[in-house]
């Protein structure tokens, strides 16, 4: 992150080699949030394990929290569950937490378990039946495709009870859609009419620029990058040749995307801070979700360096992780925006809810050796401009 960050390089044949110490960090920061997720889970003691922090009613949350935290920790450790570290630490470390990551979905769909999660009862599951979709679909190699066969069918069981209720007219239209782009992947009966609603419907709520409403109206807030632009792109990737018309959507939505991450990889300032604007920023630096993505898949646009998103999205972690208040004295995550913040948190907000912030660690999903992780530290957009240097100037995007 410029010349004050050179201790962060590891020098090869006198020049700059891969950034190991900045991934490390990475890793470690997944580790830190992950582990006592999957460890809980894994021992069947998650419910007693888990604190349960909210602003509204704590009774009410108990029955949705566990899943949260589950399906929100797989999407955004899945890239990474789903790469290979080669033959070091770092390597027994990801095939460790795939292990208790098979081991915790055993007991969260297993009805004889404890730990059984709620996916039939409320609203809620159906959001993050969702999220555990998106995250066994990135993790598909390393962890579905090693689950036993009662598991594989109790989690599609788990996924198909989430139908007894209607999403709302908004972004959980995607979540809907995802859970059956899962089924579809598993090679079960799905619903398409499902996934060719909520593609439908968010063509129609697109409003220009790359963004999207959530509904009819727009939102000043991060829903486009926690949500509906990831399981947008997602969606169609692996659903797209279903029919010619989703087919059809494939380049907008990804043209979208680009230019989304393109606004966000700008939203970070010079210091590593961003807007705090809309609901649900106890959701941290998952609010660059779609950024994470865009990079995972190498499809930044030209003029955004991967090395500059690595730098800019480090400062912003840093910026949200490193305090002595994130975390309680077990490691569970505690509500807050920059620390700990109770009052950020709205209603629907709980312990499990904030570990959606893994998803801004997509890019552990590429290997060592990829320009992301291997190119010299490279300052961001916001951080040269601020610094008088000339950079390509920002344009809509005609559609």
């Amino acid at each position: 992150m410029g010349s004050g960050h050179q201790a962060d390089r590891i020098l090869v044949d006198g020049g700059v080699g891969v950034m190991t110490k900045t991934r490390d960090y990475w890793i470690e920061t997944l580790l830190r949030i992950a582990r006592p997720v999957f460890l809980a889970l894994s021992n069947g003691c998650l419910r007693e394990s888990m604190p349960v922090e909210t602003s509204g009613d704590r009774g009410e949350h108990a029955k949705y929290t566990h899943l949260e935290a589950l399906g929100r920790s797989l999407a955004g450790i899945g890239p990474w569950l789903n790469s290979s570290e080669g033959s070091n630490e770092k390597e027994t470390q990801r095939l460790g937490i795939a292990e208790l990551v098979c081991e915790s979905l055993k007991r969260a769909t297993d009805r004889s378990s404890k730990d059984y999660l709620n996916f039939s009862d409320g609203q809620q599951p159906i959001v993050d039946a969702a999220f555990l979709a998106q995250g066994l679909l990135r993790s598909w190699d390393t962890v579905w495709v090693n689950l036993d066969a009662a598991t594989k069918s109790n989690i599609v069981d788990c996924m198909i009870a989430t139908r007894s209720r209607n999403p709302g007219h908004n972004n959980w239209l995607l979540f809907s859609a995802m859970i059956e782009v899962f089924v579809f992947k598993a090679g079960c009966e799905w619903d398409r009419m499902r996934v060719d609603y909520a593609l439908r419907q968010h063509e129609q709520w697109y409003k220009g620029d790359g963004a999207y409403g959530d509904g009819p109206q727009f939102h000043w807030d991060y829903y486009n990058s926690f949500v509906i632009q990831p399981m947008l792109y997602e969606i169609i990737t692996i659903g797209g040749e279903v029919s010619e018309t989703w087919q059809s959507m494939r380049e907008p939505i990804a043209r979208r995307i680009q230019r989304y991450a393109t606004v966000q990889e700008r939203f970070i300032g010079p210091d590593g801070s961003f807007p705090p604007i809309g609901r649900s920023l106890a959701y941290r630096f998952g609010a660059f979700h779609a950024l994470a993505l865009v990079a995972f898949e190498s499809m930044l646009p030209p003029e955004i360096a991967p090395a500059s998103v690595r730098c800019a999205l480090t400062a912003v972690i840093k910026r949200m992780v490193d305090r002595d208040d994130v975390f309680d004295d077990d490691g569970w995550l505690r509500i807050g925006f920059c620390g700990h913040q109770p009052s950020i948190g709205e209603e629907y907000i709980s312990t499990g809810s904030l570990y959606l912030c893994l998803c801004g660690l997509l890019p552990l999903g590429l290997p060592a050796s990829s320009p992301f992780w291997a190119d010299p530290d490279r300052d961001w957009t916001s951080r040269r401009i601020w610094n008088g240097e000339s950079c390509v100037r920002d344009h809509a995007i005609g559609d």
